[in-house]
């Protein structure tokens, strides 16, 4: 019992102590600041040396014999494991060798033809798009193809794939008509609209929705509130006159002038 008075009494004493000497010291604010100048040493990292890349050799404008050759055998490699090479080779020759490409496209295996036909599209060569054409109302053909076909050939002259949208409209594939009516988008003709509103009306739905898509990508007219997603036939071709009536009238409208009344200047 002694033992524990003794102690509270030295830890009553330190704590006294303690609040004296933190009293005479004071709070931050009070004390004077004092600055001490430091300079420490700065020495700029070295500049990177980076050796001189070699620039790769530029494409030719036209081919020579030689490269001619090399095109031609290379055409077989755009099927296997050294696709992807070849492809970059032919599109660093560029538009030169398109007319050597499109050779691709009658060659044997449809991953051939779908590769030659995806390097086109990244050469950007719009001379290529007859035979992309041909490709694409070729009834024989894989329908993938054919459709990557009419994709690159919209892309590169919309306005020349046109008659070629018109054709395939009635197509018995039915992703060849979805294409059809993906792509009219890409083509601002009246005509093309004309072809989605009778794609409205087709059997399949998922190729009416993608016309419905399209025609408002196009007009911005969304018409009355259908359920196309729950649709039958016979109601899509119901819906269908709805819009050729509504796109019949704008045409008739677009070219007769507005009914407005003109204020008199004012003087």
């Amino acid at each position: 019992m002694r033992g524990s008075i003794v102690w509270i009494a030295v830890g009553g004493s330190l704590l006294c102590c303690a609040s004296a000497s933190l009293a005479e010291v004071g709070t931050p604010a009070s004390r004077p600041a004092h600055l001490l100048p430091v300079q420490i040493p700065y020495n700029a990292p070295p500049q990177a040396e980076f050796p001189e890349i070699e620039q790769a050799t530029p494409a030719p404008d036209v081919l020579s014999e030689k490269d001619l050759k090399r095109a031609e055998a290379l055409l077989p490699l755009l099927e296997g494991r050294q696709e992807l090479y070849v492809i970059a080779e032919f599109v660093h020759l560029g538009k030169p060798a398109v007319p050597v490409l499109v050779k691709a496209l009658k060659m044997p295996g449809s991953r051939l033809r779908y590769n030659a036909i995806e390097t086109l599209s990244i050469i950007k060569d719009p001379q290529a798009v007859p035979d992309l054409l041909d490709v694409a109302r070729n009834g024989e053909e894989v329908t993938r193809v054919r459709a990557h076909a009419l994709r690159v050939a919209v892309r590169l002259a919309p306005m020349e794939a046109l008659a070629t949208l018109r054709e395939l409209v009635k197509d018995q594939a039915d992703t060849i008509r979805r294409a059809v009516a993906f792509e009219c988008r890409h083509v601002r003709h009246p005509e093309s609209v004309s072809l989605l509103i009778e794609l409205l009306a087709d059997q399949e739905k998922y190729v009416s929705v993608t016309a419905l898509e399209s025609f408002w990508r196009l007009t911005r007219w969304v018409g009355p509130p259908h359920d196309w997603q729950g649709s039958t036939h016979e109601q899509r071709i119901a819906w269908a006159k709805e819009w050729k009536a509504w796109w019949d009238k704008t045409l008739k409208d677009r070219g007769a002038a507005p009914n407005t009344q003109r204020s008199e200047p004012v003087s």
